[in-house]
């Protein structure tokens, strides 16, 4: 737990140096977007003992907020609905729907043409969630019951590139998510110790300048 407050922390204070304000001779003019998203994700959990799965598919989307508060560095926010899941060479396939909130330092380099790079914590809550098919054979797998933990929390970052046009930005992202958190209960006398989301998408964005 130290640990993770630790890292946390530092994330933290990254994003609070990309809000002030330049110094000395390198003036730079805050810029300030707004934006919507969209994508594809490929997701899994991350059980111990494990469960044999492959990757479950699904949609993504939502809003999205950056300020440069600095030239090529700044801050990064978003709120997305995702599709999130786990399906199990059993035929058992499981579709959780989430809305996440990712904060992010943002850094990029280039002129027109831009490379970036965003990296933070990210927060999530559950909806809903749905059985997409049955297991071939009747089980009483911990896997298949209720889930208990709606809230969630990890790290997620990635890399990308974007194309400015006057006052707008069109930009594709990759990205990878991992939850620290636990879908089921992970305590010494529970089967799972460990059953995180695992998750990487491919998003395209468009940003307005608003400022």
């Amino acid at each position: 737990m130290n640990r993770l407050i630790t890292i946390t922390l530092s994330v933290v204070t990254v994003m609070i140096c990309c809000l002030k304000p330049i110094q000395a001779q390198n003036q730079f003019a805050a810029e300030t977007y707004v934006g919507v998203n969209g994508g594809y994700a490929l997701s899994m959990v991350n059980f111990l003992p494990s469960v044999r799965q492959t990757f479950q598919p699904g949609y993504q989307g939502g809003v999205v907020f950056r300020h440069n508060s600095q030239n090529h560095m700044g801050v990064q926010a978003e709120l997305n609905y995702m599709q999130r899941g786990w399906n199990e060479e059993s035929g058992y396939v499981r579709q959780l729907n989430y809305i996440e909130l990712p904060f992010m330092s943002h850094f990029y380099f280039g002129n027109k043409i831009q490379f970036f790079i965003n990296i933070g914590p990210k927060l999530s809550y559950l909806l809903n969630d749905k059985v997409l098919s049955p297991p071939s054979t009747p089980s009483q797998a911990v896997q298949y019951g209720e889930l208990t933990r709606p809230l969630d929390y990890g790290f997620c970052g990635g890399f990308g590139l974007q194309v400015r046009f006057g006052r707008q930005i069109v930009l594709l992202d990759s990205r990878v998510n991992y939850s620290i958190s636990t879908l089921f209960p992970d305590r010494l006398t529970d089967h799972f110790r460990n059953s995180n989301h695992m998750n990487a998408s491919l998003s395209a964005a468009w940003l307005i300048r608003t400022n």
